[in-house]
């Protein structure tokens, strides 16, 4: 494969919420992520893009519900199940940061034979695994 060249990957997964504004401020304040883009669009739209620090390839499209159907969606995307999965290469590092920052968690801390893991929930409701793979 030459230097530049691209291979196949996911490059942005969207998720439906209900304000642009407060859902930065929850990633980029809460979770650390970073705030890639935030480019104003037609009809009051905007592209937003955020990412982990040091995720280069994938990032997290936020797009405000244009509808009542889409709004229906908010917090409920992939109909109760875990939508995403966060790793960490420090989970307790994360897991304290993110308590101290307001992040909400549906359990305690525990030990799977993938790793340790931790389910939270995002801003509106979505819920997340963080996971320090077992190397």
């Amino acid at each position: 494969m030459r230097q530049h060249e691209q291979v196949p990957h996911i490059a942005l997964v969207t998720l439906v919420v209900s304000d642009y504004d407060e859902a930065i401020a929850f990633y980029v304040d809460a979770l650390g992520f970073e705030l890639r883009e935030d480019m104003a669009l037609d009809a009051g739209k905007r592209w937003v893009v955020v990412a982990p620090p040091g995720a280069p390839e994938t990032g997290i499209l936020l797009a405000q519900a244009a509808d009542d159907a889409q709004a229906a969606r908010v917090g409920d995307q992939t109909g109760g199940r875990v939508a995403l999965f966060l790793n960490t290469d420090d989970f307790s590092r994360d897991y304290e940061r993110m308590r101290a920052a307001g992040v909400r968690f549906n359990e305690e801390p525990r030990t799977e034979a993938y790793g340790t893991v931790v389910v939270f929930f995002d801003l509106y409701g979505n819920q997340w695994d963080l996971i320090e793979p077992r190397t």
